[in-house]
């Protein structure tokens, strides 16, 4: 299984480490910036790393040759409709929220705000509106009381995203497909930027 992952940061490196364990070929790496930690880790392991030519989106020239699927991980560009095509399987990312609640940039600070007593993430498969297409793979964890975004990302939400793309890949390598639930839309709610969030 080839995979073309976009991304940036620790949990871009993280995610490509999870790759990696779980026996797949990363066949590329693209950037939104070349001097990202993910680009050097990706370098260090031998894997050609593209930078974007617009950092907000990915354009299908950039997807590697026969790409079964893109993976992102903390990016925050759109993978185009043609890059999606350009790969068998299209796209799956990670949002850590139960989609459809709290789609946007900052679910976790939202989680936090509305004083959610259950947080958890989905792998979802990537779609022309953001954090809409369908659910690969779900899961939940309580929150602790008087936790921070950042506290609760780091203590439950980036262990869990790696756990559900790990289940996700091991899924698509031996039935040849993604598991796909859609969204009730009826229950999606935005989680626009907050001043001064970390995600």
């Amino acid at each position: 299984m080839r995979i073309t992952l976009v991304g940036s940061r620790h949990f871009g490196v993280t995610t490509l480490n999870t790759l990696r364990q779980h026996g797949v070929d990363i066949a590329r790496v693209v950037v939104h910036d070349g001097e990202d930690r993910l680009a050097a880790a990706a370098k260090a392991a031998g894997i050609e790393v593209v930078v974007q030519a617009d950092p907000k989106i990915v354009a299908a020239s950039e997807i590697a040759p026969n790409t079964d699927l893109i993976v992102t991980a903390h990016s925050h560009a759109r993978v185009s409709k043609a890059a999606l095509a350009a790969a068998r399987l299209g796209g799956i990312g990670y949002h850590p929220s139960l989609l459809p609640r709290h789609r946007g940039i900052a679910a976790v600070e939202w989680t936090i705000k509305e004083g959610d007593p259950i947080a958890g993430g989905s792998i979802y498969h990537l779609a022309e509106r953001m954090d809409a297409g369908a659910i690969a793979a779900q899961d939940w964890v309580f929150v602790r009381k008087g936790e921070t975004a950042r506290e609760l990302w780091e203590r439950a939400l980036a262990p869990l995203g790696q756990k559900l793309l790990g289940d996700v890949i091991d899924y698509a390598r031996t039935h040849k497909t993604l598991p796909a639930k859609p969204q009730d839309e009826q229950f999606a709610t935005r989680a626009p930027s907050l001043a001064g969030s970390e995600h």
